[in-house]
């Protein structure tokens, strides 16, 4: 018998200052989920840790707001949380909570461990101090301009427009989120994770899944995306980064010095991955050192793509420094889901949350974890919206799968009193449906052992496909008329079939597939002839329109989405180095004459200000050449040149577009010098 490996995974701790929507849920838990539960199906040995991260300055503040306690915001909102996981259907072996005592130990303990072997360095700065509450200001407590991308709201650790990470005081403007009013800079001294000493190790870690020599990960089998944040960071050269903080809610800094002080609550949040890990060991008689200490365990993270530093550089960097923890094999991180074409907002309520969707939708939590997969945002952003919710359930769930299961029950209780017949002699179509099931199966486990969820799920659904097909080719119905026997055999092999559905699908839908094994009364990988299944129930039930609309006119009510219902909805969220290497600068068109051959484009000499070079525009149908001589227009400069119908084009004339698809150069408010600089 195959010995079973050892996995710890986690999954990124739930922030208890609100309640979980969508896209927490398909970007991170139910992926992890889904894992874990192929995993468990396989026999492996697994520890499935989360639970609430109840520090930070984000809780205090409200608190402050709402005139109570951090203490009753995280207790509230731990059980919304820990209810709405239970209810869908999220299957953690423990789920913890930071404001432990055992937390509080583990956390304070490796704070101590790591101050003793002088992997911290201390040092007194100046920071935000607000007069009026007389306290220093955490970073999330100093909003102002961002300095790198002069978006307004920036926060003191982290803009979220551009993603730059910052210190409060870079903040253009900064203001206190508690008076309103400018921040004096006082003296404090904050102990330092120095993580420029650990670039080297990092970089081979990343790049070639190297440490000291030995292979730890393969980095191909990485996502791209976390590859390329965890390197972008390297490459700019990390920081030292301060994790202690000048509050009075949180782990409190253990030594000498540290009154007044909690740590970090990104240095002290990971650690609750250990401490859970500690709680259900001595819950369970098992050794909690196996799963975080023990060379032969896979640690695996399951996270967003906002995360992907804390796990990928600064928490590896805490576990290596103390000395006998492994690091993660894979940190499969998921991008952002979008919905009803705009981006989640907590602040401004468009959201769809989780426990709401489950009080409106009782029962259904298969639904929407199907849905949530099928869009899951693996590589890019993905969008949510309830007409494809919809569309998914009645025509993939309902129409495919529920459909093809009720018709192999319904038959087998007509033709055979609900036991499963005996096959005869197998023919061509048997065999070759047979033998694409087991490939599909194959594939199905490979896609999930490389954390492609939604292309195993679609494998699973290519299953009941099959099913379906099988059964309308080849008309049991009919045939029954004239060659019972073979109606004997196409009716065994659509009850395996079934059967089989009944354990592809069971990581994405465990209710459904309880059901579906309650129905076929089996729970084993073989059903035999001559065993008795029980009646057909309905698996999935149509979405009719009246709840859709009523969705997305609660939706409408809670928020204005957008001024322009007809714009187009912004395209993938680039970095703020992304954008610096686009040059665009003004410039002014010397000629302009039509396109020889396209009657949509115009030849545009233009002057750039460095050089004069020829552009190829479509905006023939706009304009007319004589008219925009001497015009002022903006130029995308560094765009390669390529020939368009014949004629080499040097860069881009941006437009406007409104929405009637009439188009508006994008020109500056009074004359430039050509060459000058958009940014």
């Amino acid at each position: 018998m195959k010995e079973a490996k050892r996995y710890t995974i986690t999954a990124a701790l739930p922030y208890a200052n609100g309640p979980l929507h969508l896209g927490h849920i398909a970007g991170c838990y139910l992926p992890a989920d889904i894992y874990v539960r192929y995993l468990k199906g396989k026999g492996e040995d697994v520890a499935f840790i989360c639970g609430s991260d109840e520090h930070g300055a984000a809780i205090t503040l409200r608190a402050k707001k709402e005139n109570t306690t951090p203490q009753h915001i995280v207790d509230t909102n731990h059980e919304i949380i820990k209810n709405a996981f239970h209810d869908f259907g999220i299957q953690f072996d423990i789920y913890h909570r930071t404001s432990s005592k055992l937390h509080h130990e583990t956390a304070s303990q490796f704070f101590k461990d790591l101050n003793d072997k002088g992997s911290f360095i201390q040092e007194t700065s100046e920071q935000f101090y607000d007069q009026e509450h007389e306290q220093f200001l955490a970073d999330r407590y100093v909003t102002g301009t961002c300095p790198k991308c002069s978006s307004e709201g920036a926060y003191g650790d982290q803009c979220e427009k551009c993603g730059s990470s910052l210190n409060a005081t870079d903040l253009i403007n900064p203001k206190s989120t508690l008076s309103g009013k400018t921040p004096v800079l006082k003296e404090t001294s904050h102990w330092y994770l120095p993580m420029n000493k650990h670039e080297e190790w990092l970089k081979e870690w990343i790049e070639t899944g190297k440490l000291n020599g030995v292979q730890q990960h393969d980095p191909n089998e990485w996502r791209k995306q976390v590859i390329g944040q965890c390197k972008s960071w390297i490459d700019n050269g990390l920081q030292p980064r301060s994790i202690t903080r000048d509050l009075d809610w949180g782990v409190q800094v253990p030594v000498e010095g540290g009154e007044g002080k909690v740590l970090y609550v990104w240095f002290d949040a990971p650690i609750g991955y250990i401490s859970a890990t500690k709680q259900w060991a001595a819950d369970n008689n098992k050794n909690w050192e196996d799963y975080w200490k023990n060379d032969k365990t896979e640690l695996i993270h399951f996270i967003g793509k906002d995360n992907i530093v804390f796990h990928g550089i600064i928490f590896p960097i805490i576990l290596k420094e103390q000395g006998d923890y492994i690091l993660p094999t894979n940190v499969p991180a998921n991008e952002f889901l979008n919905l009803e074409g705009d981006k989640i907002s907590t602040s401004r309520n468009w959201a769809v949350w989780l426990h709401e969707y489950l009080e409106d939708f009782s029962g259904r939590q298969d639904e929407l974890r199907y849905v949530l997969t099928s869009i899951a945002p693996e590589t890019k952003d993905s969008e949510f919206t309830w007409k494809d919710y919809q569309a998914r359930v009645n025509n993939e769930l309902v129409a495919i799968l529920g459909n093809f299961i009720n018709r192999s029950v319904v038959l087998t209780h007509k033709y055979y009193n609900g036991i499963v017949p005996e096959p005869g002699q197998l023919n061509e179509v048997d065999q070759t449906a047979l033998t694409i099931i087991e490939t599909t199966k194959s594939k199905i486990d490979k896609s999930l052992s490389e954390f492609k969820f939604r292309d195993a799920q679609v494998q699973a659904m290519d299953i009941a496909r099959l099913g379906n097909k099988y059964l309308a080719d080849l008309e049991p119905w009919k045939l029954i008329k004239t060659d019972e026997e073979r109606v004997k055999t196409i009716m065994n092999i659509a009850l395996q079939i079934s059967n089989a559905l009944s354990f592809v699908f069971d990581p994405f839908l465990p209710k459904t597939c309880n059901k579906l094994r309650s129905i076929l009364n089996n729970n084993s990988l073989e059903l035999k002839a001559g065993h008795q299944i029980n009646a057909a129930e309905l698996l999935f039930q149509k979405i009719e329109d009246e709840a859709i609309d009523a969705q997305i006119e609660k939706l409408k009510a809670t928020t204005v989405k957008q001024s322009n219902p007809k714009a187009k909805p912004m395209k993938d969220e680039i970095t703020f180095d992304d954008f610096t290497k686009i040059d665009i600068r003004t410039a002014t068109i010397l000629t302009a004459e039509k396109h020889p051959d396209a009657d949509k484009l115009l030849k545009l000499t233009v002057d750039t200000g460095i050089d004069v070079r020829t552009v190829v525009s479509g905006i023939a149908e706009h304009y007319n050449p004589e008219d925009i001589i001497g015009k002022q227009v903006s130029i995308l400069m560094n765009l390669a040149p390529r020939k368009i119908r014949g004629i080499e084009s040097k860069g881009m004339i941006l437009m406007a577009e409104n929405n009637e698809g009439e188009l508006s150069f994008v020109s500056p408010e009074k004359a430039m010098a050509n060459g000058g600089e958009i940014r």
